[in-house]
């Protein structure tokens, strides 16, 4: 309960099932490159079975950096692989740095992989589920600022035979993790396999996917492949860009384009229009990349460029707009240690303390001995918006008896990226304590466009204890 004046003994307090990792508190703040002076980072998914039986969607065989197989390409067979002519087409323009993942999926690590060193991050059919992690990984991601490329295919496309397909995978993405699962990008991809068609793009001068530096779309291809529903009421910034014929508005949607958080978010019902038909011995592929009917290589290269906040400022996420929102997640400590990283059992529902809302809180320090805690979280603040203001609600209570020495305190830093104290938004300590929750607020509009940290500290003394209690955190932009 608030007013706690003994030492608290947390073991029993610890929220069960959730794993608590030791690690500094921290919400990063990944800009958005400066499009002009910054190549466009792509990151390509390899590692959940992209080139099983036959498929073979990588952009090359020399992974992780494809310019192992030259640095130079000037026609899609200098590097090898079925979505080879999309990666050349993409390095020919000089603006883009490409890479292939083949292990986990991170976010905010050390790796030279992990998704906070791109703009982003391209799913051509995985075909083995995401791991919990990598899933709150993706979504941290996007809600920060990435840009997401989801390409599904039909019901049934179980290339590897472990029970899962593509449009399974994704939508289990979408609906099963610990970021947000109320449908975030307000559309769900559906069960079909629809045996062909040329799907046909609505009439929108200004899109820019649709009407990007690559080319105008007309059409694209499905050669066995689906579609999505969208629900715009769950999120207002879906929309679709080419519907299967004789569709139109929420139903029947081949390409997709939406925004969550800061991030943007683009959805394809078919592998097979990035198929350029070369690729690994023994595979079976399918032209769809060149194929006259359709504008699948324009389509393709416009949404990259869309999704990495390239010279279309689209509908939201990065670029040139701001979308107004909350971009912490699990901001009320809901779910346990997810999205957080925090030293052993800070996020507890002990019934020694409160929550200001909910069940869970974040509790540091407390033990009436020497001690440090530490929370954290990553999180981008894009350039375009000029309002960023971090928000907690906190409560103090202490067995300290001086009115005038501070012996125990809770710091809120800002730090960069290399772990360098920026600022000290505020020191709270023993002689703040009071009973209830007091929300304190901080501008963090002057790290727009940078990586940093917001770094939580609770320091305890030797003797009586002091509890720093957080809860219902945000960081608002506009």
């Amino acid at each position: 309960m608030l007013g706690l004046t003994v030492p608290r003994h947390r073991l029993g307090a610890v929220l069960a099932g959730f794993s608590l990792v030791a690690a500094g508190v921290a919400v990063q703040v990944t800009a958005t490159p400066a499009a002009a002076a910054t190549p466009h980072r792509i990151l390509f998914d390899n590692a959940h079975a992209e080139t099983a039986g036959n498929a073979d969607w990588i952009i090359s065989t020399s992974q992780p950096d494809p310019t192992g197989q030259g640095s130079s390409p000037s026609k899609e067979t200098d590097w090898t692989g079925a979505l080879s002519s999309w990666g050349v087409a993409l390095q020919k323009t000089g603006d883009y740095s490409l890479k292939t993942s083949t292990s986990a999926l991170t976010y905010g690590g050390s790796t030279a992989t992990d998704l906070s060193n791109f703009d982003t991050l391209v799913l051509p059919e995985p075909n083995t589920l995401f791991t919990t992690a990598e899933k709150t990984a993706i979504m941290t991601f996007v809600k920060n600022g990435g840009g997401l490329f989801m390409i599904s295919d039909h019901t049934g496309a179980d290339r590897n035979n472990d029970g899962e397909d593509a449009l399974e995978i994704l939508n289990d993405l979408m609906t099963n993790n610990s970021v947000d699962s109320t449908d975030p990008f307000g559309f769900s991809i559906d069960s079909l396999s629809i045996s062909s068609d040329y799907p046909s793009a609505i009439s929108d001068s200004s899109n820019p996917v649709l009407h990007g530096s690559f080319g105008t779309v007309t059409k694209s291809l499905i050669a066995s492949g689906t579609t999505a529903t969208l629900k715009p009421a769950d999120n207002a910034n879906v929309k679709g860009l080419l519907y299967r014929t004789g569709y139109s508005g929420n139903t029947g949607a081949f390409f997709a384009t939406s925004t969550f958080g800061s991030g943007k978010v683009a959805f394809w019902g078919d592998s097979s229009p990035i198929d350029d038909g070369t690729g690994q011995s023994g595979n079976t592929l399918y032209d769809g990349w060149n194929d006259t009917g359709a504008t699948n290589a324009a389509l393709a290269l416009n949404a990259t460029e869309w999704l990495a906040g390239g010279s279309g400022s689209g509908d939201g996420g990065g670029g040139s707009t701001c979308t107004s929102a909350q971009l912490l997640g699990n901001n009320g400590f809901e779910s346990g240690s997810s999205t957080w990283n925090t030293t052993s059992g800070v996020i507890t529902n002990s019934g020694d303390e409160s929550a200001r809302t909910g069940s869970y809180y974040a509790w540091l320090a407390g033990y009436g001995s020497a001690h440090t805690d530490t929370l954290s979280q990553s999180v981008t603040v894009p350039t375009a918006c000029t309002t960023a203001t971090l928000s907690f609600y906190l409560h103090v209570d202490t067995a300290e008896t001086s009115t005038s020495t501070a012996y125990d305190t809770l710091k809120v830093q800002v730090l960069n990226s290399s772990g360098t104290v920026l600022s000290t938004l505020a020191t709270y300590s023993n002689l703040n304590a009071a009973s209830g929750y007091t929300q304190r607020s901080f501008s963090l509009a002057g790290y727009a466009g940078q990586t940093v940290t917001l770094k939580f500290t609770g320091t305890e003394g030797s003797t009586l204890q002091t509890s720093f209690v957080i809860d219902d955190t945000a960081l608002n932009v506009s």
